[in-house]
């Protein structure tokens, strides 16, 4: 089982054509968690990409999770899943994927977060801090909620939102020190400098503590 306390810097990508050579920049610049999130594609695709994914992460010793679905996480041999508030129940996840998985839940709000803390969950992420196009329709959370789910929280919370290297030390004011990405990486025209300079900042936030 992977320890996700140390594990900061997260990636959300979409299927997309170089997703190994993505995947394996991202890495060598510092990701050191991987989830493989696609709404466009059927499953036939999704199983496909989980597959290529879930190699890649294996071969660099860092965990993957397959979005929304504990039944094609288990076939593409992913270490888990991340469900959302209308998807699978973590009991079922965790039942479908075993004891050892990583089950991630999405919350947003502090009635989310009180039926959170009582399950099964392996991690949790807060937010969108910010609004932000890869959760059309849903307003910031605001760095507030974050904070309030970290303070409650006794697994690791991972902030999602806007997360850039400019954004980072004032998330990390409030307490943040897990964060997942998604434009900062996937729209970057070099992913290995991108990530590098993410997990730089998050590194400096550190250091510190």
């Amino acid at each position: 089982m992977f320890d996700l306390s140390t594990r900061r810097l997260y990636l959300c990508t979409p299927i997309r054509p170089d997703l190994t050579t993505f995947l394996a920049e991202c890495i060598a610049g510092g990701v050191d968690i991987v989830q493989l999130r696609d709404k466009d594609h059927d499953a036939a695709d999704v199983i496909a990409a989980g597959r290529m994914a879930a190699a890649v992460c294996a071969d660099l010793g860092v965990p993957f999770v397959m979005n929304d679905r504990p039944d094609l996480a288990l076939e593409v041999g992913a270490d888990g899943v991340h469900v959302g508030q209308d998807d699978a129940p973590v009991s079922l996840c965790r039942r479908i994927l075993g004891p050892d998985a990583i089950i991630g839940l999405s919350t947003h709000a502090s009635a989310e977060l009180a039926e959170a803390i009582g399950s099964d969950a392996t991690y949790l992420s807060a937010g969108p801090v910010v609004a932000t196009p890869t959760k059309p329709g849903r307003a910031g959370t605001g760095v507030g909620y974050a904070a309030e789910a970290i303070a409650a929280a006794d697994v690791p919370v991972f902030v999602t939102g806007g997360v850039t290297p400019e954004s980072i030390p004032g998330l990390a004011a409030a307490g943040v020190t897990h964060f997942v990405v998604v434009r900062d990486l996937t729209e970057a025209s070099d992913p290995r400098r991108a990530a590098a300079a993410l997990r730089s900042a998050i590194d400096s936030t550190m250091a510190p503590r």
